[in-house]
């Protein structure tokens, strides 16, 4: 038999029809590197340090506004010392030592927040039998030219005898009156126990009392009193240093009051000390020095 051909259909070819959608124009370059930088800057901006510290800058200030409002109405932020105070007393104050190296006492002087003004200075005079603050003289003299109230503290040894360094501290320290009270710092028992730190602590104050004609003031930690003072010495005005609270204990007899260990006070480089007297002014006047016999 004859092989049957296959005949195969030709597909017909497929016409192309011209597409009717139209391209749309290439955006120019220069536009868009324009969106990128400026996208790029905002995205700077928000993740920069400044940014962020002018939002927690206003945030801040914002939250203590409120807490001072609602909250802390006894307790309120002082912007210009950085730091809270106890509203409830009008006579302030700092302490000073070489720490604080050269004090522009004229600044301190004319400083002023809201009512709040530096009226009394205690400045560091002696320490042990041997240690003279460097400061101490330029201190003493400029606090007084200014007309701030000035009084003179001796950092305590334990282990060193309480008579010699009440001696030490009075050739060094030329009280007059009108002066605060001598001050004697302690704040550590060097590891002798009550009964041996009691007296030796007792013949300092004796000491000084019988020279300046008026009672020491005893500085210490409200914790360091409770331990191994209280109840010992009563008679004498106590300056307390408790901090960062908005009240002392309603129990504890105080007259002076370090609530603050980082304030900021013009002319001063560096954080100081800040403190409030217990009373009055008719009761400052009254502790001071009234006759000395140096």
């Amino acid at each position: 038999m004859m092989p049957i051909k296959k005949t195969i259909a030709k597909k017909a070819p497929i016409r192309k029809v011209a597409s009717t959608t139209r391209r749309k124009p290439k955006k120019k370059a220069g536009k868009s590197w324009k969106w990128r930088i400026i996208l790029l800057l905002i995205v700077a901006l928000v993740f920069s340090p400044f940014y962020y510290g002018k939002v927690i800058k206003t945030a801040v200030s914002t939250s203590r506004w409120f807490r001072d409002l609602f909250v802390f109405d006894e307790y309120p932020h002082y912007e210009k010392f950085g730091i809270r105070i106890p509203r409830k007393y009008i006579i302030h104050g700092i302490d000073v030592s070489s720490y604080q190296q050269k004090i522009d006492w004229e600044k301190v002087n004319a400083m002023e927040n809201s009512g709040v003004k530096i009226s009394f200075a205690f400045i560091k005079a002696t320490e042990g039998v041997t240690l003279v603050d460097s400061y101490f003289q330029r201190n003493w003299r400029e606090s007084k030219n200014t007309g701030i109230i000035r009084g003179a503290y001796h950092y305590f040894k334990p282990k060193k005898s309480g008579m010699w360094q009440a001696r030490f501290f009075l050739q060094t320290v030329k009280t007059e009156a009108g002066d605060l009270p001598p001050v004697i710092d302690i704040e550590e028992t060097a590891g002798l126990t009550k009964e041996e730190l009691i007296p030796n602590l007792q013949e300092f104050l004796i000491e000084v009392e019988k020279r300046t004609k008026t009672k020491p003031i005893i500085y210490t930690s409200y914790q360091f009193y409770k331990d191994h003072l209280k109840g010992k010495f009563d008679d004498y005005p106590i300056w307390i240093a408790h901090y960062y609270k908005s009240k002392l204990a309603e129990n504890l007899k105080w007259n002076f009051w370090q609530h603050a260990d980082n304030a900021h006070v013009d002319g001063i480089k560096g954080r100081v000390d800040m403190n409030v007297f217990n009373g009055e002014e008719e009761d400052l006047s009254a502790l001071l020095v009234q006759e000395v016999k140096n």
